[in-house]
């Protein structure tokens, strides 16, 4: 009337899984930590210099405004640059502060079918090397007068 109860066998299986899970995350996580992260810094700043800038705009299909900032970043130093931060001012002649943006330096990668950019990281930056490059602003305000935004770098990542 009654069966006998299963008897339970050891999930060896699982047991295994975990245990390779656990052994690859072990790998993983000292690989991670002998891995010193690029520290940005602004000492480097002085060897970037800007030239060629351009600005345009463009509306788009849902009213939104951008704004493009173009030219070009040499870097005149001895070292690879990685990334860079960016203040970008647009100042205003109503007495008020001006806006300013924190961007990435974006690199062009190609122009055609349309200006695609990538991070420096992907295209690290020689020395002596000239790069084009564009920053990209969405929501600059409407009493900005129109002039050259002053651009600054805050910190650059080499190697």
């Amino acid at each position: 009337m009654f069966s006998e109860p299963v008897k339970g066998s050891f999930p060896t299986t699982a047991v295994a899984i975990a245990s390779v899970a656990i052994v690859i995350l072990a790998g993983f996580l000292v690989l991670m930590s002998h891995r010193r992260p690029e520290a940005e810094s602004m000492a480097y700043g002085p060897n970037l210099a800007f030239s060629h800038i351009e600005m345009s705009e463009s509306t788009s299909l849902s009213g939104g405004k951008s704004t493009y900032i173009d030219g070009h970043v040499a870097n005149n130093g001895k070292l690879t640059v990685t990334g860079v931060t960016l203040h970008v001012v647009f100042k205003n002649d109503e007495a008020m502060p001006p806006q300013i943006e924190i961007a990435p330096l974006s690199l062009i990668r190609t122009h055609e079918p349309y200006v695609d950019t990538e991070a420096v990281g992907a295209a690290p930056l020689a020395p002596g090397a000239d790069r084009e490059f564009r920053l990209t602003f969405e929501n600059i305000n409407s009493n900005w007068n129109q002039q050259e935004p002053e651009i600054h770098v805050v910190g650059v990542r080499t190697r």
